[in-house]
């Protein structure tokens, strides 16, 4: 894994409330056998040093079965023992096994159609998840009418999911942050183009109705090692409200 862009992005929301929180936001590790040690540690030191108030991981944490990248893997519990980290999962970990992944990163928070109440300055933020839309093949639960029911809440939300398709859920419940993976930015250019025709969005920063949504290139590669003009990255959303002058 080649060092990644390190970017700080400020997100424009609406509620007052979200106004200053910062999200650190990794997604696509695509860790396997041929990930290096180094790189892993590499990674670890530059997320310590950031600024935030936790971190996000919006799947495809793993690309092959856990028994293999156990040492890997339990560096990665060292991230969380100052800030929280919250997940869900992506088609990798599903068809890799989330649930040895789940009993690896013991440290995390695993937020697959689940909500997690935080206090930010006084006032309480959800953290809402939901499983990758490639569960229903492995007979694992995607609870859409649930996870609507967590993003309805009256309270300010982050909606943490695998594919930028679920944007709609998002919208359709006036959520104020959307926050996904899966594309890689296309991973090799002029890729992207078929990326295009079946995700809404390909990277970056966009906004719907009342909901911003982001689109991480993510940290690693699936299939071919290899990148070009879809750098990896790791991000810092800084949640700027519209109200707040």
């Amino acid at each position: 894994m080649k060092l990644p862009i390190t970017l700080t992005l400020e997100v424009s929301v609406y509620h007052e409330s979200l106004n200053g929180l910062k999200i650190l936001h990794l997604s696509d590790l695509h860790i396997d056998k041929r990930f290096k040690l180094s790189s892993i540690k590499e990674l670890l030191s530059i997320c310590k040093n950031l600024d935030y108030d936790f971190i996000v991981i919006t799947g495809d944490i793993i690309d092959c079965k856990v028994k293999h990248i156990k040492n890997k893997l339990e560096l990665f519990n060292d991230l969380a023992l100052e800030k929280a980290v919250y997940y869900i999962s992506g088609n990798h970990d599903i068809f890799y096994g989330l649930k040895d992944l789940k009993k690896e990163l013991s440290n995390f928070i695993l937020l697959d159609n689940k909500m997690n109440t935080i206090n930010f300055k006084g006032k309480e933020i959800n953290i809402v998840g939901i499983s990758d839309r490639f569960a229903k093949f492995f007979n694992i639960k995607r609870d859409e009418k649930k996870v609507s029911s967590f993003l309805n809440s009256n309270k300010p939300t982050i909606f943490l999911a695998h594919q930028p398709k679920d944007y709609k859920l998002a919208v359709l419940n006036k959520t104020e942050l959307f926050v996904c993976g899966h594309t890689h930015g296309g991973q090799i250019f002029p890729f992207h183009l078929l990326v295009r025709l079946v995700q809404p969005f390909l990277n970056g920063l966009f906004y719907k109705e009342q909901t911003a949504i982001y689109v991480s290139r993510g940290l690693g590669t699936w299939g071919i090692d290899f990148r070009y003009k879809a750098n990896s990255e790791i991000t810092i959303l800084k949640l700027i409200s519209k109200t707040v002058k």
